[in-house]
């Protein structure tokens, strides 16, 4: 059956405006991302907590994806729920704004992170039949491109005006961080009305009888041995609040906690670029190549981040090995979020992809739970050589596996 006019170009206003609204979703969320860290660090909130609040966040929004994906495929109803995940973000940002401990600040990541699990696989639902499968790589790519432009424009704004906030004279040290979490509330209700407004979700038929359990079984053996590799990966692939709070604590003997965490920030916003600047780039080669390939070098450079920031805490690392750093992370979190879903577009049916999607993000989610509250209790416990080092070590185990499933095709 030929393409469809719209779906015959990839970039069509369904892409176009997904991307639109994930530039906006990201904008506010990960505004919050940078500047928690330093937020923590000024409430007197230990590593090991913000590891556990990052791994929980993940854990819920896994869960969420999962439970989105089956909703969707059985009533065929996509884009309300992602309507309604967009508008839990900002929420979530006000509630972590409120903070004056912990306990908040997890209730807000919750929220949002809720709100990140439900519209996830459904908005990938969405593209991935907007266009062919022969430019999937390429629809997948620019979208990962946009959402990391939000990614790099909230943060650096985020930076700029957490320095320029400490002219005010606050009496509270946490106030600076505070005004940059009450203006990031803006583009995240702007993420609302964009999706409602530019993005078509395509002809999706629903399915009553579709059972959870029997879905998931049904799903193909080998997106499962996929989604296992995956697994391994992500078992050591650590929230990059961490990374970011790696770079905060290095830097504070030289620079005080707030100059530090601005810098850390910036060195955040650097590997946001990276990945901006090659999401689309490694997309084209997806397509070209084959999108396992490509995704397996980009778990490799996931293994070398972590065994990086080994290195940096051994020698005591000052701006530019910290730089070097953000800049490999950004070449691996290009290929893992535009391919990980580009691989699973490829190898789950149209009539179970949300629950493909959901899969996937829960394997995600779970794993990047286990990892952070792991890397952030050897950090506490042991030391952070011992906890970045076990992450390099699984994630390279990871990048095995899924070599070995590429080779088994």
């Amino acid at each position: 059956m030929n393409a469809s006019p719209s779906k015959s170009r990839w970039f069509n206003r369904t892409v176009l405006g997904a991307g639109f609204t994930s530039a906006l979703g990201d904008f506010c969320y990960e505004t919050t991302t940078v500047i928690l860290p330093g937020f923590l660090a000024v409430l007197g909130v230990p590593a090991a907590l913000l590891g556990l609040i990052e791994g929980i966040a993940d854990a819920v929004a896994s869960f969420t994806k999962m439970v989105a994906g089956y909703v969707a495929d059985k009533f065929g109803h996509r884009k309300l729920l992602v309507l309604a995940g967009y508008a839990l973000t900002p929420i979530g940002q006000a509630g972590i704004a409120f903070a004056a401990g912990w306990p908040l600040i997890l209730t807000g990541r919750l929220i949002s992170w809720f709100g990140k699990g439900l519209r996830g696989p459904l908005r990938n639902a969405i593209v991935a039949q907007a266009v062919t499968p022969e430019t999937r790589g390429r629809a997948f790519g620019f979208h990962r491109a946009m959402d990391t432009l939000g990614a790099v424009v909230g943060p650096s704004l985020g930076v700029l005006l957490l320095g320029w906030s400490q002219t005010f004279g606050w009496a509270d040290a946490s106030g600076p961080f505070r005004l940059v979490l009450w203006l990031s509330v803006i583009p995240g209700a702007l993420a609302v009305l964009s999706f409602l407004v530019l993005v078509q979700d395509p002809e999706h038929s629903p399915n009553p009888a579709l059972k959870f359990w029997a879905g998931l079984r049904g799903l193909p053996p080998r997106f499962k041995r996929y989604l296992a590799a995956v697994g391994i990966f992500g078992a050591g692939d650590f929230s990059h609040s961490l990374l970011i709070l790696a770079a905060t604590q290095l830097l504070t003997g030289s620079l005080g906690v707030v100059k530090a965490a601005q810098v850390a920030g910036l060195l955040y916003v650097g590997r946001n670029i990276i990945q901006v600047v090659l999401s689309h780039p490694v997309g084209v080669l997806a397509d070209r190549f084959g999108a396992q390939i490509v995704l397996r070098f980009g778990y490799g450079f996931g293994a070398l981040t972590a065994a990086l920031v080994v290195v940096a805490f051994v020698v005591d690392a000052g701006i530019p090995l910290l730089a070097g750093i953000f800049i490999v992370a950004g070449v691996y979190m290009a290929a893992q979020e535009a391919l990980e879903p580009t691989v699973t577009a490829e190898l789950v049916p149209t009539d179970a992809r949300g629950m493909g999607f959901g899969a996937l993000g829960t394997v995600n989610g779970v794993t990047k739970f286990i990892s952070s509250g792991l890397v952030g209790l050897l950090w506490t416990a042991v030391s952070p050589v011992v906890g970045f080092g076990f992450a390099a070590t699984v994630m390279a185990i990871g990048t095995l596996a899924l070599a070995r499933h590429n080779d088994s095709r």
